[in-house]
């Protein structure tokens, strides 16, 4: 059986985004590109209404690019459940108030039974500093913390 991803919305950005000089962003949408044509068959993909809705805004033509890349993607459901874990994130200051959403893509992606959780989001997702009290709570409340990591991460020879 092929691992389950949860694709939070900064990889359709990075891979819908024009060149850009900064030599990171740069590195972080080849990196992106990389995964998404050699590595994704490799994974059962899936997002959720907070990635659509996310992917939806912004520039109309970048926009219509990262909701094209989304499309046939499994659509995980955001659930009361989902919210609870989300608040309760919050609550335990795993995740800042101010990233609801982000919060909400770690429940959505715990409650889902995902494996990996994949962002290029490392202030609050991908950021070490912050995993083990993000496991933490997820353990607390029943689930399992996905792998909350970058296309980097999950890239094979």
């Amino acid at each position: 059986m092929k691992p389950k991803v949860y694709i939070e919305t900064t990889i359709p950005s990075y891979l819908a985004a024009r060149p850009t000089r900064d030599l990171i962003v740069a590195a972080h949408q080849e990196i992106t590109r990389l995964w998404w044509l050699e590595q994704r068959d490799k994974f059962n993909l899936f997002i959720s209404r907070l990635v659509i809705n996310e992917a939806g805004s912004g520039d109309r033509e970048a926009s219509k690019e990262r909701l094209r890349l989304l499309h046939g993607i499994a659509e995980l459901e955001v659930s009361d459940e989902v919210a609870s874990l989300a608040e309760l994130l919050i609550a335990r200051s795993a995740v800042p108030p101010r990233a609801v959403t982000d919060a909400a893509h770690i429940a959505v992606a715990a409650v889902h039974a995902m494996d990996f959780l994949m962002t290029w989001n490392c202030n609050h997702l991908a950021n070490a500093m912050m995993a083990t009290q993000i496991r933490q709570v997820c353990d607390d409340a029943g689930y399992k913390c996905p792998v909350i990591c970058t296309p980097e991460e999950l890239l094979e020879e």
